[in-house]
C-alpha cells in the first residue's frame, strides 16, 4: 500500500468520513462511470438508504444512522468493464489492493481512497452464502441496484444480523411488491431466482419469517410500520410458495437440511461489513 493510504482499521473515529461524504462520493463515482459508458451501481445498506429516502425518519429511529454508519462503498459492475474500471478508479485517486487483486480480481476488486477508506466492486454476481446474479439488471435502476436485488442480497445470508434485519425492514417498508422495477420489489425477479434453487429459497424464506417475527421487538416502529412490513413479508412468502418449482428444486427439496444447502464464507459479516453499511 502507498504511504498516503490507510486501511479502515487504521483511521481513528475523529477522522472518519461522515455518512454524507460516503454518499456524495458513491453517487459521484456512479455518475462519472455512467458518463463514460460504464455500469457501476451502489449496493448494500447504502443503496437501501438511498432508495428509501421517503422514510428516512424511520431509518434514524431504528438507529441505522450514526457516526460510523458506513464503513465502505460497495458497487456492482459487469465483468466486461473490469479493466476500464480499474483505470477509472485510479483516475479518481484510488489505489487498488494488489494482494486481493491477485486473489479475487476477476470477481471483486478492493480500492482505498484518499478520503473514503475503501470501495469494493463485485463483478457480475455476489457469491456469498448463495449467489445473486446481475446479468442485464444493472440498467434497471440508477445509481443503485433495483430493490429486488437489494432484498436478495440480504435474504441470501444464512446468519442475518440485526443490522441486516433493520435494512430489510426499511426496504420492505419503503417499497411495495410488484412485477416491475419501478420503485417496487419485483416479485418476478425473486421467484425466478428462488424457485429454481431450493437452498436459496430455504434461506430466504427463513429470513422473511425472521424479519416478520422481529417487528414486535422494535418500539420505534409505528403500528402501521409493523403491519405493512409484516404484510409484505408474508405476501412474498405466499408468492414463493405458490410459484411452480423446477425439477432440480423438487429433487433437492427431498434432501432438505440434512445436506448443507449454502456456501461458507470467510467472514459471516462480509456483507454487513463490506456492503457500504
Amino acid at each position: 500500500m502507498n504511504g498516503n493510504f490507510r486501511l479502515p482499521s487504521e483511521i481513528p473515529l475523529n477522522e472518519w468520513p461522515s455518512p454524507e461524504e460516503f454518499i456524495l462520493e458513491a453517487k459521484s463515482l456512479a455518475q462519472d462511470a455512467r458518463d463514460r459508458g460504464l455500469a457501476l451501481r451502489i449496493m448494500g445498506g447504502m443503496a437501501i438508504f438511498l432508495h428509501s429516502q421517503e422514510i428516512r425518519p424511520l431509518w434514524e429511529r431504528l438507529g441505522r444512522l450514526g457516526k460510523k454508519v458506513f464503513t465502505d462503498i460497495d458497487f456492482v459492475a459487469y465483468g466486461k468493464h473490469r479493466i476500464k474500471l480499474l483505470a477509472f478508479f485510479r483516475e479518481r485517486g484510488y489505489e487498488v489492493n494488489q494482494r486481493l487483486l491477485y486473489h479475487y480480481g476477476k470477481t471483486r476488486q478492493i480500492y482505498h481512497g484518499p478520503r473514503i477508506p475503501m470501495a469494493e466492486v463485485f463483478y457480475d454476481s455476489l457469491n456469498m452464502n448463495h449467489t445473486v446474479h446481475y446479468k442485464n439488471r444493472l440498467e434497471k435502476d440508477f445509481p443503485t441496484l433495483p430493490p429486488a436485488e437489494l432484498l436478495l442480497q440480504k435474504l441470501q445470508m444464512v446468519r442475518m444480523n440485526e443490522k441486516d434485519v433493520k435494512d430489510s425492514i426499511i426496504l420492505l417498508r419503503a417499497h411495495e411488491l410488484g412485477i416491475d422495477d419501478d420503485n417496487r420489489i419485483n416479485g418476478d425477479v425473486l421467484t425466478s431466482v428462488l424457485c429454481g434453487d431450493w437452498g436459496f429459497y430455504h434461506t430466504a424464506a427463513e429470513n422473511l419469517k425472521k424479519i416478520a417475527g422481529s417487528l414486535s421487538g422494535y418500539d420505534v416502529l409505528e403500528t402501521e410500520d409493523r403491519e405493512v412490513v409484516k404484510a409484505r413479508a408474508e405476501a412474498l412468502l405466499r408468492l414463493l410458495g405458490e410459484t411452480p418449482k423446477s425439477g432440480g428444486f423438487r429433487l433437492r427439496a427431498k434432501l432438505g437440511t440434512k445436506v448443507k444447502w449454502y456456501n461458507d464464507v470467510d467472514d459471516w459479516d462480509v456483507i454487513g461489513g463490506a456492503d457500504g453499511g
